[in-house]
């Protein structure tokens, strides 16, 4: 049973690091997909931060991979391997549904990002970067892009004004990624891309310079950076 949800893990990962190429990508909703068209919102990062897909796609293979071919049976990588193979097998298909509907997209991301959060918490401290960290960075950028699709659902169908949208789902993505944080303090990837994702909306709003969201940005990176040291230094 337990080569078996390693090769099915594997395979997982495999699938969802293909899905791009089967549909024409994803750098963020387009503004026509909501009934308020989203033209250049408070909440979503850059374009350029979408590029860290690709160390997360290669990363989870290559961790899915080890796993499968050096740690087939160990104990100590049977824990975290189920959510994660339902994280990555709804995510196979997410890109496809993101294009179609943004309403059920913010729903599969959620029970994509629930399932990652399960499988890093259950993740060993054994074969770290093999294991614990290609979750980490998986789930640290799903923390921030699952409450980006939410501040993008509440403006977009006219429920609150872009900024407090921002606002919202930035508080939501801080308060999980705090709680990760406390959790797994040795890992330093999911700060990281939580950090990563913070740092893209701060870009996308400095012109024209929005004080407020980049202020709140700036806390989160703060936080999240002295918490990355205190790990370092204990």
């Amino acid at each position: 049973m337990n080569r078996l949800l390693a090769l099915a893990t594997f395979a997982a990962a495999i699938l969802f690091a293909a899905s791009p190429f089967f549909t024409s990508g994803f750098k963020g909703f387009e503004g026509n997909q909501f009934p308020l068209p989203q033209i250049d919102p408070a909440v979503q990062p850059a374009g350029y931060a979408f590029s860290i897909w690709g160390p997360i796609y290669l990363w989870l293979i290559a961790g899915t991979g080890f796993g499968l071919f050096r740690r087939a049976d160990a104990i100590t990588w049977t824990s975290s391997r189920p959510a994660l193979f339902i994280s990555l097998a709804i995510g196979a298909t997410w890109i496809a549904v993101a294009q179609i509907s943004v309403i059920w997209a913010t729903v599969q991301i959620w029970l994509m990002l629930i399932a990652a959060l399960a499988a890093f918490v259950r993740a060993s401290d054994d074969d770290a970067w093999w294991q614990r960290e290609p979750i980490g960075i998986y789930a640290g950028w799903l923390t921030a892009a699952s409450s980006v699709s939410v501040g993008l659902v509440l403006a977009g169908y006219g429920y609150t004004t872009q900024d407090i949208a921002a606002y919202v789902s930035l508080s939501i993505a801080l308060i999980i990624a705090v709680a990760m944080q406390k959790a797994c303090p040795k890992s330093l990837s999911y700060p990281i891309a939580v950090i990563w994702a913070l740092v893209g909306i701060v870009v996308s709003n400095l012109e024209p310079l929005n004080t407020s969201v980049v202020a709140l940005c700036a806390v989160g990176i703060g936080y999240l950076l002295i918490g990355l040291i205190k790990a370092r230094n204990n």
